[in-house]
């Protein structure tokens, strides 16, 4: 019997493998598409995703494949200047294609060992007390302790355990591709800037020798979404709104995405897991989709680790949901928000005028935007010191710098008295002596995914909350 059986290979599912195989856990990753999508349906890393990689080492190998831009400006495409003093050491938006985030990540799995294999579809499912079997369409059975459901909005994973999704479905539809143009780039460029002024689902994005991604308002809402728009549609779409179609021709994919919002009831049936769009889906405004499922899975694999290895603590799997899912709620809301500023609709956009002058307020601007780059989450785990239940940025230490402490996916205490101990648990938290300017508390207890569960310097306080994230004491 193997460890836990990942259905999808996105960036989700490979975000997950990879956490869960830091830990020594077998993972098999199931992806029915034999070849990796050349469709890229998101195009950067906010703050925190970058934090993510940047805590596990592998920050350098996305940062010179992608492009950093200001943060302003993601709030239902209200331009306004990245707020100051955002609490992060990443202030930026990292510009690069999903399909290339799918394929590092996949790299790093396959690296630390995950076996993939792609196309393998799973059809059926089912779970006792000791385990989970996957039924895969070519009639082979898998036996794994967990299993986890990265599968997309339509996930098969959920469908099986009758989740409930509920939520509201597509309304419109919108037509993306990446094609080449015959028209100048200048020409371009007007014309995407006048129509944006009033039509924000139309946009044609230079990406190098005569190609563009392109997007434009669909005719309607599609039977089957999963059908690819032809080229004629998307042209004649592109004058709809833009009164052109730049001379589109030659494309290299064709996509359509619409603007369900819906929440998985629940995250877990047993011994099955729901991560990613199998749990939630929303209108990409904002760019929050691929960050919302690798921050699931930054969360979800160091506590279902701790279960495999026998080690977690009673409830520690059950607060993947407690906190991940009203996260994804608030993100619906705010993608459901930005959906009605960007309405045409001569009252939504008095109302999109009106917040634009409120975040002229700095503090406005940082409280919207911080709901976008996901610096602001804040999840609760109970009484103590202010810092409890965040996310703590990277620091500059005497000796380096804090993330650079967690590329094994350990818990963390930073101890800048040097009079403290993780006797007994040193198998699990890494105990580090050091200070930094930056940190006003004597010592903070992190998780493997960065949040603090203890500020203090008081020893018997600190051996309450350890075993509480840990486990009990060993030695």
């Amino acid at each position: 019997m193997m460890d836990v059986v990942v259905a999808g290979g996105g960036p989700t599912g490979m975000m997950l493998a990879a956490e869960l195989r830091l830990h020594g856990v077998h993972v098999v990753v199931l992806e029915k598409e034999a070849e990796p999508t050349r469709v890229v349906r998101a195009l950067g890393l906010h703050a925190r995703s970058v934090e993510v990689m940047d805590q596990r080492g592998l920050l350098e190998r996305f940062l010179p494949l992608g492009r950093q831009y200001p943060v302003g400006g993601f709030f239902a495409g209200i331009t306004k200047p990245s707020p100051d003093g955002l609490d992060t050491a990443h202030p930026y938006v990292l510009g690069i294609p999903q399909t290339i985030v799918e394929r590092l990540l996949t790299e790093r799995a396959a690296e630390l060992g995950v076996e993939i294999r792609r196309g393998h579809e799973l059809v059926g499912l089912s779970q006792d007390e000791h385990g989970v079997t996957a039924e895969l369409a070519d009639g082979t059975q898998l036996r794994s302790r967990h299993l986890v459901g990265c599968d997309g909005g339509r996930s098969t994973v959920r469908k099986l355990l009758g989740i409930g999704f509920p939520g509201e479905p597509t309304r419109t539809d919108t037509l993306l591709g990446e094609v080449e143009l015959t028209a100048p780039s200048e020409t371009v460029d007007a014309v995407v800037s006048e129509v944006r002024k009033t039509q924000l689902w139309f946009g044609a994005m230079p990406l190098g020798d005569g190609v563009y991604r392109v997007v434009a308002p669909a005719a309607g809402v599609a039977g089957d979404r999963r059908v690819p728009p032809t080229l004629d549609e998307l042209k004649r779409q592109m004058r709809e709104a833009g009164g052109t179609d730049f001379g589109a021709h030659s494309p290299r994919w064709l996509s359509r995405f619409g603007d369900a919002t819906r929440l998985a009831e629940r995250y877990r049936d047993g011994r099955v897991l729901l991560a990613g769009d199998a749990a939630h889906v929303h209108p990409p405004v904002g760019g929050q989709g691929l960050n919302l499922g690798v921050q699931d899975a930054f969360n979800l694999g160091w506590k279902l680790a701790a279960q495999v290895r026998g080690w977690a603590p009673e409830g520690l799997l059950d607060s993947y949901q407690a906190e991940r899912r009203p996260v994804a709620a608030d993100v619906l809301d705010n993608t459901r928000a930005q959906m009605q500023l960007m309405s045409l609709e001569p009252n939504a956009r008095a109302v999109r005028r009106l917040l634009s002058e409120l975040m002229e307020f700095e503090n406005v601007n940082r409280h919207l935007t911080e709901k976008i780059i996901a610096t602001g989450i804040r999840y609760d785990l109970g009484k103590g010191h202010e810092l409890v239940g965040r996310r703590l940025r990277d620091i500059e230490l005497e000796r380096g710098r804090l993330y650079e402490l967690m590329h094994e996916g350990r818990g963390l205490l930073l101890d800048q008295t040097g009079r403290l101990s993780v006797a007994g648990w040193a198998d699990r938290v890494d105990h580090v002596v050091d200070v930094s300017g930056e940190l006003d508390v004597p010592a903070v207890l992190l998780r493997p995914d960065g949040h603090v569960v203890w500020a203090g310097e008081d020893q018997q306080d600190l051996l309450g909350r350890l075993p509480g994230w840990f486990g009990a004491a060993t030695g």
